[in-house]
């Protein structure tokens, strides 16, 4: 469950911008995480849940989660597509010269401190 190191991550960002800022608590924290980047939620809002007893900081705060879709990009004819609906070979032209422009990013958004 790569999820909790993702959290202990996470948590560790908000601890040092909570010292920058002066921040006593968080309220909320909402994450833009893409739709082939493995992540599943329901183990990230477990593993949030379980992190958030061991941090004074998060103690009351609630993890939101944004899904960004998985976008691909065909270097040949320069269609970009749905990436879970079509895969790697572009449905245009049929190349396999494509690339993942967003969906496999985990990145805060917003943090509500209180």
């Amino acid at each position: 469950m790569h999820e909790l190191g993702i959290i202990v991550h996470i948590s560790r960002t908000l601890t040092k911008l909570a010292d920058e800022k002066k921040l006593s608590k968080i309220g909320s924290v909402t994450l833009e995480v893409g739709e082939v980047s493995g992540i599943v939620p329901d183990y990230m809002t477990d593993a949030w849940n379980y992190y958030k007893k061991k941090t004074p900081l998060l103690a009351e705060s609630e993890l939101r989660m944004e899904t960004l879709p998985a976008v691909t990009f065909c270097e040949e004819c320069g269609n970009t597509y749905e990436t879970v609906r079509y895969g790697r070979i572009c449905p245009r032209c049929s190349s396999p010269r494509t690339y993942l422009l967003t969906g496999s990013e985990c990145s805060i958004k917003e943090i509500e401190a209180c």
